[in-house]
């Protein structure tokens, strides 16, 4: 048996290679570039994009052993891909991490649209959400809409790519347009946000039982594979990280240490009541509730080019060597151009330094650059209800010792990392297990195939009340953050 799965990430497509048992004996990767043709704006060509799995996938075929017994696919969430009707792009994708549509999410916000719709899907609106994208597209581009047959997500795009099907599955579908408990597309949702004319864009939803399509001649040839071969489309990215590092049952969670930093707790009914904060992802027996943020590892490799240094390990090189607290120096971590939405939503929102005095040095801002954002973890945790037992973490993030230490001791929790290289390929590769019928199911999968390193204990020490100074201060910055929205109006 052999088997590779791709996960195409918003800045690395990667694709991995199985053999037999389950380890990975081959893994290759290709970056993509980001657009930002705007201020807010983020694109990606999506024919850049497939070229890229192409190119993955045929890595892998040459490194690997034996038939391929099937292919998986994860992808980033989220973003509007807009495919006509023979499936061809109409234009670029519009990303997860676009912030052009902030004006539709504020007005359905503000008239109490939002908050009516989560009690639906259990998803905030964020501006790079589908139904903002649309509502954006038809007042500003309305001849691309004209044009367009289906919006698509990226793992859709890919999927349509290699099977000829036009299709979402239920993680994806689920924000914004899922009624969670009903698993379906809600018509009074779209009747909420004003977008009953985008219904004919939504692909068709396919639940766990029809996750599976074959591989077309076309695709068959540019990946030296035989036509026919099982195409499985997992769930989107970070619901394969979830599954990918274990987390499967009840009360498990997950951070994700990448572009977003997305902690994902797994559930068994949607909290549909609790505020309005978040979002609420299908996934097979139950849910997930996740807080995916939109600034992330982005904003080490910020800090570095702001401290000339050449990489995130050396960012934590040298935050090892400042004081916990960092002398009194704080950081708010909210440097996305769309704002910040979870575990709050506020387009607003933007980050800063508290408290920086001449007494502060290089290694004061890198240790409070990494305590800045292991708060915001701190705070998505907090805001998914009861407390995990433990707390697995991936990405590129979990490289670092340091930062995986100051998780612990901030959350009080157990840290643990999976050995495999890209966890959110192994997700892919159990649900494709569960989906061709090689495995009984997601948990036995997990059970199986999951293996974590020891985890990094919590210790006592100076952050036993560092989250409470966090949310205080961050509750008197916000207070800055119209003014500073108007300033950059001016400019």
């Amino acid at each position: 048996m052999a088997v590779i799965c791709v996960d195409a990430g918003t800045t690395v497509i990667k694709a991995v290679g199985y053999d037999e048992g389950g380890a990975e004996v081959a893994v290759a990767r290709h970056e993509t570039s980001v657009s930002r043709p705007a201020p807010g704006r983020a694109e990606q060509d999506m024919e850049a994009v497939w070229d890229a799995v192409v190119h993955t996938v045929r890595d892998i075929v040459s490194r690997i052993e034996g038939a391929v017994d099937f292919l998986a696919i994860t992808a980033q969430g989220d973003g509007v891909w807009l495919v006509d009707r023979s499936g061809e792009p109409t234009g670029p994708a519009i990303l997860w991490n676009d912030g052009r549509a902030t004006a539709a999410v504020d007005a359905w916000t503000r008239s109490g649209v939002a908050e009516r719709a989560f009690r639906l899907n259990g998803s905030s609106s964020a501006s790079g959400l589908p139904h903002a994208i649309l509502a954006w597209l038809k007042e500003h581009d309305p001849e691309r809409l004209d044009r367009s047959a289906t919006s698509l997500s990226c793992g859709g795009w890919i999927f349509s790519r290699m099977t000829g099907v036009i299709a979402t599955d239920e993680s994806d579908a689920s924000a914004p347009f899922m009624d969670l408990r009903a698993r379906a597309y809600s018509p009074e949702l779209m009747t909420m946000f004003g977008l009953e004319w985008a219904s004919r864009l939504l692909p068709e939803l396919r639940d766990d039982s029809r996750r599976v399509a074959e591989l077309t001649t076309k695709a068959a040839e540019l990946f030296g594979l035989p036509a026919g071969t099982p195409v499985v489309m997992a769930p989107y990215d970070i619901t394969s990280t979830a599954i990918g590092a274990g987390a499967v049952q009840t009360g498990q969670a997950c951070t994700i240490l990448g572009t977003t930093l997305c902690t994902e707790t797994i559930i068994d009914e949607p909290d549909l009541d609790g505020h309005a904060v978040g979002i609420t992802i299908a996934v097979p027996g139950g849910y997930l509730r996740a807080f995916p943020t939109f600034a992330g590892v982005e904003v080490l490799h910020w800090a570095c080019r702001l401290l000339g240094l050449p990489h995130p390990a050396a960012l934590g090189e040298l935050a090892a060597s400042g004081p916990p607290g960092a002398a009194g120096l704080a950081f708010l971590p909210y440097f996305s151009p769309a704002g910040e939405r979870a575990p709050f939503l506020d387009p607003l929102a933007r980050g800063t330094f508290l408290g920086m005095s001449f007494d502060h040095g290089r290694e004061h801002v890198a240790r409070a650059v990494f305590e800045g954002l292991t708060l915001v973890i701190q705070d998505c945790l907090a805001a998914s209800g009861p407390a995990p037992r433990d707390l697995r973490v991936c990405g590129g993030g979990s490289a670092s010792a340091l930062w995986l230490q100051m998780i612990a001791d901030v959350t009080g929790l157990p840290v643990s990392r999976p050995s495999d290289a890209e966890v959110g390929a192994r997700g892919a590769f159990l649900m494709g297990l569960v989906a061709t019928g090689a495995a009984s199911g997601i948990e036995a999968a997990a059970t199986r195939f999951v293996r974590l390193r020891d985890a990094v204990q919590p210790e006592p020490g100076p952050y036993a009340t560092i989250y409470q100074d966090f949310l205080a201060l961050r509750a008197t910055s916000a207070q800055s953050w119209p003014l500073l929205a108007q300033m950059r109006s001016r400019t």
